[in-house]
């Protein structure tokens, strides 16, 4: 690559994309790489500003951008992922499908800590829809020694420093408790709200049961709904330490592993989550999730759909960014709410 005068371009060969900016109109590429620049170019490439062009001249120890931009695509790409053509230099990500997108961020931290390099992706753990960006990538200059791509590939490591984990098909157990509701005092407007949420996942709920606060016959509906093929389990209710509140002493009789009872999360610190030994997720709802717009629920519910087991460590960690705003329109999950760094 080399640097000459605008007017002397002639019959050399682009570099790089040239992007012409009409406030309000456009902003696209005028003149893509790889173009040999003519007579009638020259005038159109001074209205735009370039009284210098970079153009080719042959090195074989350098990448072009676009060619670098192609390696950090394939550092990053997972599968059910799909990318853009390069375009000045950048590729982005969007999602094939709904899913769970994650990043190994310590990899992702020690790439980024290669000068020259970049690559900015959505926060880890986040639930996204088919279409969405996922992740944008580029290298800072227009070209750059190939060595420096090698420590790229070389901090990468041999697997994809993203993954897309589709949703998958699973069967739902409820168990809704509560002596109020069982004895019909009031309405029962808490599993409405835990089905809609299980069916944006495409989750559906196959069984469902209302008692009252009686340990014994909650834990005897936990470990029948296992034995019908619930994949996933859920109480809702008596989540608290008031008297009548039974339910985590329930969840821990049936067998099944607490992981924790409790979570540094605001709506939904009393959140109860435990596992039987072949996987299967109990979730002890507290009453925040019927009631507030996004909860706990909200940050282990997609987990949970897309198969991916949250241990103690994983919920500490949602402490930083645990803290719901209660906007009066949620935006979530295009928030701070759960996005720890």
């Amino acid at each position: 690559m080399k640097l000459i005068r605008t007017e002397e371009a002639k019959g050399h060969v682009l570099c790089h994309d040239i992007t012409q900016i009409i406030r309000g109109v456009t902003k696209e590429a005028r003149f893509r790489k790889g173009h040999v620049v003519t007579a009638e170019d020259i005038p159109v490439l001074l209205s735009l500003g370039k009284d210098h062009l970079y153009v080719w001249e042959k090195d074989d120890t350098v990448y072009h951008e676009n060619e670098a931009a192609g390696i950090l695509r394939d550092v990053c790409m997972g599968e059910h992922m799909r990318a853009s053509e390069v375009k000045e230099g950048k590729i982005e990500l969007t999602a094939a499908c709904d899913g769970l997108f994650r990043v190994d961020v310590e990899r992702l931290n020690r790439i980024n800590g290669i000068d020259q390099i970049m690559i900015a992706t959505r926060h880890t753990n986040t639930p996204v829809k088919q279409g969405e960006k996922l992740l944008g990538t580029r290298v800072i200059p227009l070209v750059i020694k190939k060595e420096k791509m090698e420590e790229v590939k070389e901090a990468a490591g041999t697997t994809p420093l993203c993954e897309l984990l589709p949703y998958k098909k699973r069967k739902a157990g409820i168990v809704t408790t509560g002596n109020e509701v069982f004895f019909g005092r009031i309405e029962d407007t808490f599993t409405p709200v835990v089905k809609n949420k299980l069916a944006d996942y495409g989750i559906e709920t196959t069984e469902h049961v209302i008692l009252g606060d009686d340990k014994e016959r909650i834990t005897e509906a936990i470990l029948e709904m296992k034995e019908k093929g619930c994949d996933l389990i859920l109480a809702t209710g008596g989540m608290s330490v008031d008297p009548d509140d039974r339910t985590p002493g329930a969840i821990r009789a049936t067998g099944a592993r607490v992981i924790s009872y409790g979570a540094p999360v605001l709506p939904g610190a009393m959140f109860c989550l435990a596992y039987f030994e072949d996987g299967t997720p109990v979730l002890g709802l507290p009453g925040c999730v019927m009631y507030a717009e996004t909860t706990i629920f909200d940050l282990i519910l997609p987990r949970a759909a897309a198969g991916v087991r949250v241990e103690r460590e994983d919920l500490i960690r949602l402490g930083h960014g645990g803290l719901c705003l209660g906007c009066e329109v949620c935006h979530y999950p295009a928030c701070s709410f759960g996005k720890s760094v």
